[in-house]
């Protein structure tokens, strides 16, 4: 093995010699170094590079109006059917984990929402953040219960904050 790493050598044409500009002009590259004529491009102090100057020109993200609004507070609420839950058994508390489990919900949310669309025929507990007039009715009309939770509890990290 260590006779194999010995002559271990790099692929033909992958170290080139560093080019040695302004050695006259007979070299090819003398007298401008292969910079070619004045200009800022051509000076000695590493040249200008801003990445959305456009030359002078009034730039793009001034030309264009400011449109709309980030809201950082904003929650996002996932949305479920009432006609959805008919698939659990009579008698089931239904919560967000048992939705996830049934993939009822899907990806990240603050709050979960049972919308009215659809039909109940099952008494069901339904244990979620907020309901709609209907879907309230709806549960409370096929006997079961409709009970509103609070938000989620916070970590123990932004309580200390």
């Amino acid at each position: 093995m260590a006779d194999i790493l010995s002559k271990l050598q790099a692929p033909a044409g992958s170290n080139t010699p560093k080019t040695r500009v302004g050695r006259g002009v007979g070299s090819g590259l003398g007298k401008t170094a292969g910079k070619g004529q004045k200009g800022q491009k051509a000076r000695n102090t590493g040249g200008f590079s801003k990445r959305h100057f456009q030359g002078g020109q009034t730039p793009m993200q001034r030309r264009l109006p400011k449109r709309g609004f980030f809201n950082p507070f904003a929650l996002t609420v996932a949305t479920v059917n009432v006609g959805d839950l008919d698939r659990f058994a009579a008698g089931t508390v239904i919560d967000e984990t048992l939705l996830r489990k049934e993939r009822l919900l899907r990806g990240a949310c603050d709050r979960v929402k049972v919308l009215g669309e659809g039909t109940l025929s099952k008494a069901l507990t339904v244990n979620v953040h907020a309901f709609s007039e209907s879907a309230k009715q709806k549960i409370e009309a096929a006997g079961g219960k409709a009970n509103l939770i609070g938000p989620p509890a916070a970590s123990s990290e932004e309580a200390k904050s």
